[in-house]
Protein backbone atom coordinates (compact mmCIF):
# COMPACT_ATOMS: atom_id res chain seq x y z
CA UNK A 1 0.00 0.00 0.00
CA UNK A 2 1.25 3.83 -0.35
CA UNK A 3 2.21 5.74 2.39
CA UNK A 4 -0.39 8.36 0.84
CA UNK A 5 -3.87 8.74 0.10
CA UNK A 6 -4.12 7.88 -3.69
CA UNK A 7 -7.78 7.92 -5.53
CA UNK A 8 -8.92 4.70 -7.58
CA UNK A 9 -9.93 4.97 -11.16
CA UNK A 10 -13.31 4.31 -9.72
CA UNK A 11 -13.31 6.92 -7.55
CA UNK A 12 -11.79 9.78 -10.12
CA UNK A 13 -13.63 12.40 -10.83
CA UNK A 14 -13.31 15.95 -12.78
CA UNK A 15 -9.76 16.98 -13.70
CA UNK A 16 -8.13 13.72 -12.24
CA UNK A 17 -10.66 11.50 -14.02
CA UNK A 18 -9.56 13.20 -17.58
CA UNK A 19 -6.27 12.80 -17.03
CA UNK A 20 -6.63 9.21 -15.67
CA UNK A 21 -8.79 8.51 -19.21
CA UNK A 22 -5.42 10.49 -20.68
CA UNK A 23 -3.09 7.42 -19.24
CA UNK A 24 -5.21 4.49 -18.63
CA UNK A 25 -3.93 1.16 -20.05
CA UNK A 26 -5.69 -2.19 -20.70
CA UNK A 27 -9.05 -2.26 -18.25
CA UNK A 28 -9.22 1.32 -17.05
CA UNK A 29 -5.43 0.61 -15.33
CA UNK A 30 -3.58 2.90 -13.99
CA UNK A 31 -0.11 2.70 -13.37
CA UNK A 32 0.84 2.93 -9.71
CA UNK A 33 3.13 5.97 -10.07
CA UNK A 34 0.80 8.18 -11.95
CA UNK A 35 -1.91 7.56 -9.10
CA UNK A 36 0.79 8.74 -6.42
CA UNK A 37 -0.22 11.90 -7.82
CA UNK A 38 -4.37 11.93 -7.42
CA UNK A 39 -4.27 14.13 -5.04
CA UNK A 40 -2.37 16.58 -7.45
CA UNK A 41 -3.37 16.08 -10.36
CA UNK A 42 -1.69 19.37 -11.68
CA UNK A 43 1.69 17.48 -10.72
CA UNK A 44 0.43 14.15 -12.76
CA UNK A 45 0.17 15.99 -15.71
CA UNK A 46 3.74 17.38 -15.23
CA UNK A 47 5.15 14.44 -14.89
CA UNK A 48 3.61 12.67 -17.65
CA UNK A 49 4.48 15.58 -19.72
CA UNK A 50 8.24 15.14 -18.85
CA UNK A 51 8.33 11.70 -19.45
CA UNK A 52 6.26 11.30 -22.60
CA UNK A 53 8.97 14.27 -23.80
CA UNK A 54 12.31 12.61 -22.16
CA UNK A 55 11.79 8.88 -23.66
CA UNK A 56 8.70 9.07 -25.84
CA UNK A 57 9.04 11.46 -28.49
CA UNK A 58 10.04 11.49 -32.18
CA UNK A 59 12.02 14.55 -31.77
CA UNK A 60 14.10 12.08 -30.57
CA UNK A 61 17.11 10.34 -32.48
CA UNK A 62 18.57 7.84 -29.61
CA UNK A 63 16.88 4.44 -29.92
CA UNK A 64 13.72 4.30 -27.89
CA UNK A 65 15.49 0.95 -26.14
CA UNK A 66 18.53 2.75 -25.50
CA UNK A 67 16.61 5.13 -23.61
CA UNK A 68 14.83 2.79 -21.47
CA UNK A 69 18.16 0.83 -20.76
CA UNK A 70 19.47 4.20 -19.00
CA UNK A 71 16.40 4.23 -17.43
CA UNK A 72 17.14 0.70 -16.01
CA UNK A 73 19.92 1.41 -15.21
CA UNK A 74 19.50 5.17 -13.25
CA UNK A 75 17.04 2.99 -11.45
CA UNK A 76 19.32 0.27 -10.19
CA UNK A 77 21.88 2.92 -8.91
CA UNK A 78 18.72 4.44 -6.80
CA UNK A 79 17.52 1.03 -6.25
CA UNK A 80 14.19 1.83 -7.41
CA UNK A 81 12.84 -1.67 -8.04
CA UNK A 82 9.25 -0.18 -9.45
CA UNK A 83 10.86 1.30 -12.21
CA UNK A 84 13.73 -1.23 -12.67
CA UNK A 85 10.81 -3.97 -13.38
CA UNK A 86 8.21 -1.38 -15.47
CA UNK A 87 11.37 -0.44 -17.59
CA UNK A 88 12.82 -3.47 -18.15
CA UNK A 89 9.90 -4.80 -19.56
CA UNK A 90 9.47 -2.08 -21.77
CA UNK A 91 13.13 -2.57 -22.54
CA UNK A 92 12.53 -6.38 -23.66
CA UNK A 93 9.28 -5.52 -25.75
CA UNK A 94 11.38 -2.47 -27.56
CA UNK A 95 14.49 -4.72 -28.21
CA UNK A 96 12.94 -8.13 -28.91
CA UNK A 97 15.76 -10.03 -28.25
CA UNK A 98 15.32 -11.62 -24.49
CA UNK A 99 18.83 -12.90 -24.51
CA UNK A 100 20.14 -9.50 -25.45
CA UNK A 101 17.88 -7.80 -22.94
CA UNK A 102 18.23 -10.49 -20.05
CA UNK A 103 22.37 -10.20 -20.80
CA UNK A 104 22.18 -6.36 -20.20
CA UNK A 105 19.73 -7.06 -17.11
CA UNK A 106 22.64 -9.09 -15.82
CA UNK A 107 25.31 -6.55 -16.42
CA UNK A 108 22.64 -3.40 -14.70
CA UNK A 109 22.65 -6.05 -11.61
CA UNK A 110 26.51 -6.30 -11.47
CA UNK A 111 26.89 -2.61 -12.05
CA UNK A 112 29.22 -3.77 -14.90
CA UNK A 113 28.05 -1.72 -18.01
CA UNK A 114 31.33 -3.36 -19.91
CA UNK A 115 29.68 -6.82 -19.50
CA UNK A 116 26.89 -5.15 -21.51
CA UNK A 117 26.43 -6.36 -24.93
CA UNK A 118 26.51 -2.50 -26.48
CA UNK A 119 28.62 -0.90 -28.17
CA UNK A 120 31.31 1.28 -26.74
CA UNK A 121 29.29 4.57 -27.22
CA UNK A 122 26.82 3.05 -25.59
CA UNK A 123 28.41 2.11 -22.48
CA UNK A 124 30.01 5.39 -22.75
CA UNK A 125 26.46 6.86 -22.24
CA UNK A 126 25.76 4.56 -19.09
CA UNK A 127 29.13 6.10 -17.36
CA UNK A 128 27.60 9.28 -18.06
CA UNK A 129 24.38 8.43 -16.70
CA UNK A 130 25.90 6.66 -13.50
CA UNK A 131 28.31 9.57 -12.31
CA UNK A 132 25.28 12.15 -12.74
CA UNK A 133 23.07 10.01 -10.57
CA UNK A 134 25.71 9.09 -7.83
CA UNK A 135 28.04 12.36 -7.61
CA UNK A 136 26.31 14.78 -9.73
CA UNK A 137 28.65 17.58 -9.05
CA UNK A 138 31.16 16.22 -10.00
CA UNK A 139 30.09 15.87 -13.34
CA UNK A 140 32.41 17.73 -15.40
CA UNK A 141 32.65 19.32 -19.12
CA UNK A 142 35.51 16.31 -19.97
CA UNK A 143 32.40 14.13 -18.95
CA UNK A 144 30.28 15.90 -22.04
CA UNK A 145 33.44 15.51 -24.06
CA UNK A 146 33.46 12.19 -23.74
CA UNK A 147 30.08 11.31 -25.04
CA UNK A 148 30.83 13.71 -28.01
CA UNK A 149 33.90 11.77 -28.91
CA UNK A 150 32.17 8.58 -28.47
CA UNK A 151 30.17 9.92 -31.43
CA UNK A 152 26.87 11.02 -29.63
CA UNK A 153 25.85 14.38 -30.95
CA UNK A 154 25.10 17.35 -28.59
CA UNK A 155 21.47 17.01 -29.19
CA UNK A 156 21.92 13.03 -28.15
CA UNK A 157 23.87 14.02 -25.30
CA UNK A 158 20.79 16.21 -23.94
CA UNK A 159 18.56 13.14 -24.38
CA UNK A 160 20.84 11.06 -22.62
CA UNK A 161 21.07 13.87 -20.02
CA UNK A 162 17.62 14.28 -19.67
CA UNK A 163 16.19 10.87 -19.26
CA UNK A 164 18.95 10.72 -16.49
CA UNK A 165 17.69 13.15 -14.60
CA UNK A 166 13.95 12.42 -15.25
CA UNK A 167 14.59 8.88 -13.82
CA UNK A 168 16.10 10.68 -10.81
CA UNK A 169 12.57 12.31 -10.31
CA UNK A 170 10.64 9.51 -10.95
CA UNK A 171 12.79 7.40 -8.80
CA UNK A 172 12.03 9.70 -6.19
CA UNK A 173 8.73 9.85 -6.14
CA UNK A 174 8.23 5.96 -5.96
CA UNK A 175 10.62 5.24 -3.32
CA UNK A 176 9.23 8.75 -0.97
CA UNK A 177 5.90 7.38 -1.30
CA UNK A 178 5.69 4.09 -0.59
CA UNK A 179 5.21 3.47 -4.71
CA UNK A 180 4.48 -0.55 -5.72
CA UNK A 181 4.06 -2.51 -8.57
CA UNK A 182 0.85 -4.43 -7.19
CA UNK A 183 -2.20 -4.24 -9.75
CA UNK A 184 0.08 -2.45 -12.44
CA UNK A 185 0.67 -3.94 -15.79
CA UNK A 186 4.63 -3.58 -16.74
CA UNK A 187 6.11 -2.53 -19.70
CA UNK A 188 3.73 -0.42 -21.28
CA UNK A 189 4.36 2.83 -22.57
CA UNK A 190 2.70 5.48 -24.09
CA UNK A 191 1.64 5.98 -27.73
CA UNK A 192 2.32 7.95 -31.27
CA UNK A 193 5.29 9.32 -30.66
CA UNK A 194 4.45 12.18 -32.98
CA UNK A 195 1.99 13.39 -30.15
CA UNK A 196 3.09 14.90 -27.42
CA UNK A 197 -0.56 14.54 -26.34
CA UNK A 198 -1.36 11.22 -26.82
CA UNK A 199 -0.16 9.66 -22.85
CA UNK A 200 -2.46 6.23 -23.53
CA UNK A 201 -0.66 3.38 -22.27
CA UNK A 202 -0.77 -0.01 -24.33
Amino acid sequence: MPWIETVPYAEAAGRLKTLYDRVKGPGDNVDNIMAMHSLRPHSMEGHMALYKAALHHSGNTLPTWLLETLGVWVSALNACGYCVEHHFAGLRRLLNDDARANAIRRAIEARDPDAAPLTDAQRQALRYAEKLTLTPSAVAAADVEALRAAGFTDGEILEINQVTAYFAYANRTVLGLGCSTEGDVLGLSPGDADDPDNWTHS
